[in-house]
């Protein structure tokens, strides 16, 4: 199972297993990581699920899509150049050990 370490604004570190195919935002929702809201449930419609990828995984990742990229601009917390929604990054054995920022409130 891969594993996504969540870094929280104080630093503290949470590594959690995830299902293949779950997304960043279900896996937080799913172990109550804080600052991970995922209002919607993953329907890319309110930014709640907002993550800085660390820049290490960010050519990995990938960049948003357009619609994401729009949301991204709606978030209340400041975006940065690794932002990405939660929802719309999925686990895959590939990335796994992926590192993201949760977003300080």
């Amino acid at each position: 199972m891969p594993k996504v370490t969540f870094i929280l604004p104080g630093g503290e570190e949470r590594t959690i297993e995830a299902q293949v195919g779950q997304s960043v935002m279900r896996v937080a929702v799913s172990h109550m990581v804080p600052g991970i809201i995922g209002e919607c449930g993953g329907g890319m419609v309110c930014a709640t699920c907002h993550v800085k990828v660390a820049e290490t995984w960010a050519k990995r990742i990938g960049s948003p899509g357009r619609l994401e990229d729009e949301m991204l601009d709606l978030t209340e917390l400041e975006r940065g150049p690794t932002s990405r929604l939660g929802c719309q990054i999925t686990m895959t054995a590939e990335i796994d050990g992926l590192a993201v920022y949760v977003p300080g409130t």
